[in-house]
């Protein structure tokens, strides 16, 4: 599975036959820290996600499965919304003292 914010939607007049009635989402993938990576994709909808939302979005066999009994052609899927995102990051070191360049400053003691 992967991160994704919804970003939009998509309006069709035209379009297969099996995709009729579900909703089609712009979703820009996004990394645990909430930054934007990859392009933008265009995903089923199986969890009435909306605009601004985080979600879990699946491809390939998977994002068809999502909806069954209809299994609509879809290469990928919004399966989940995200109602929060806990990241455990390293401890953050100290920053290291500058170095002295070994030149005394006017009115410097010595």
């Amino acid at each position: 599975m992967n991160l994704g914010k919804v970003v939009g939607r998509v309006w069709c007049t035209m379009k297969d036959a099996h995709i009729d009635g579900h909703r089609l989402l712009i979703v820009q993938p996004i990394t645990p820290e909430l930054q934007n990576t990859g392009r933008r994709i265009i995903c089923g909808d199986a969890t009435s996600a909306g605009a601004g939302e985080i979600v879990y979005w699946v491809r390939g066999r998977e994002a068809s499965i999502a909806l069954a009994p209809s299994e609509p052609p879809f290469d990928a899927t919004i399966v989940g919304i995200v109602d929060e995102i806990h990241v455990k990051r390293p401890a953050e070191t100290p920053a290291a003292p500058p170095k002295p360049n070994g030149r005394k400053r006017k009115g410097e003691a010595c």
